[in-house]
C-alpha cells in the first residue's frame, strides 16, 4: 500500500472554484554557508466544499491527478484564519 505525503500550509489564494492555492514553508541550510533560509512551495490543492479561507492553515495529502495542476485534496483545516 502506497502512502500519501501529507504537508502543512497556509492558503494564500481562494478566487477559484474548488481550488485553493496552498504555501509550504520549510527551513533549509545553505551547503556552504550554513545559513538557515525559508523556501516556499505553492500548490494548486482541490477544495471540494469551498470552506477554505484566505490565511487557513490545512493539511494537504498528495493523490491522483484531479486536472493539470491540481494532484493534492485538502484533508482538513487545522486552524482558521482570524476575521
Amino acid at each position: 500500500m502506497k502512502v500519501n505525503k501529507e504537508l502543512v500550509g497556509t492558503v494564500v489564494s481562494n478566487r477559484m472554484d474548488k481550488t485553493v492555492v496552498v504555501a509550504v514553508e520549510r527551513l533549509v541550510r545553505h551547503p556552504k554557508y550554513n545559513k538557515i533560509y525559508r523556501r516556499r512551495v505553492k500548490f494548486k490543492v482541490h477544495d471540494e466544499k469551498n470552506e477554505c479561507k484566505l490565511g487557513d492553515k490545512v493539511r494537504i495529502i498528495e493523490t491522483r491527478p484531479i486536472s493539470k495542476d491540481k494532484r493534492s485534496i485538502v484533508k482538513e483545516i487545522i486552524t482558521r484564519a482570524e476575521r
